[in-house]
């Protein structure tokens, strides 16, 4: 059984691929197909996007589909940017300049301070109709300037609580052990497998 992760972000969908593995389906993603219709995102919440482009992608390739979407919320910022992480920054924003905006808002303020919270919602469909939701979250704090190549988002200016390296440098395998996409992918992933016996069972 194929399972599609609906995105084109090469940096996501590695990250995601890693988690998925041991899984009995052939992961996939957007990358591989022609003509699939681009999703707006413009739910108030991450469920509410996640959902949307379960549903519409499904219903559309005919397949298993995983979307997600992640916000980082920090506290001082009264949850932004949230749901407008990616683009947080305007029109053509980037990892450089979202981060760059993060800092500039929160200005000074202590650590104590800068709270944050990555968030993210996973939302499992098949043939327009979802089959499961999955959350996951990591709590930690905003610091003053990037630190680490690794990652993308905002990884470079966010430690998690009882580190003290970013998740810019910590790396790929250690960040998968405890980011908020993993822990949703973990319940996900639970998801997936109970669907997939069911279907071979149908079948």
């Amino acid at each position: 059984m194929e399972v599609v992760l609906a995105t084109r972000n090469q940096d996501k969908l590695e990250e995601i691929k890693t988690l998925l593995k041991g899984l009995p389906v052939k992961v996939t993603s957007l990358n591989n197909f022609k003509g699939v219709p681009e999703v707006k995102e413009d739910g108030r919440t991450l469920e509410v996007n996640a959902k949307k482009k379960a549903v519409q992608t499904s219903r559309f390739l005919k397949r298993l589909v995983v979307a997600d979407d992640s916000g980082l919320e920090i506290d001082a910022l009264g949850g932004k940017p949230g749901v407008y992480s990616a683009r947080f920054s305007g029109k053509g924003a980037t990892y450089k300049s979202n981060n760059a905006k993060v800092l500039r808002l929160l200005g000074g303020l202590p650590i104590s301070k800068r709270k944050a919270t990555f968030r993210c919602v996973m939302a499992v469909a098949d043939n327009g109709r979802v089959v499961g939701i999955a959350e996951g979250r990591c709590s930690g704090k905003i610091i003053f300037k990037p630190r680490g190549r690794s990652g993308f988002g905002y990884d470079p200016i966010f430690i998690p609580d009882g580190y003290k390296k970013t998740f810019a440098e910590m790396g790929l395998r250690q960040k998968n052990r405890i980011s908020h996409r993993s822990k949703a992918l973990v319940r996900a992933k639970a998801v997936i497998k109970r669907y997939v016996k069911r279907y071979v069972l149908t079948f």
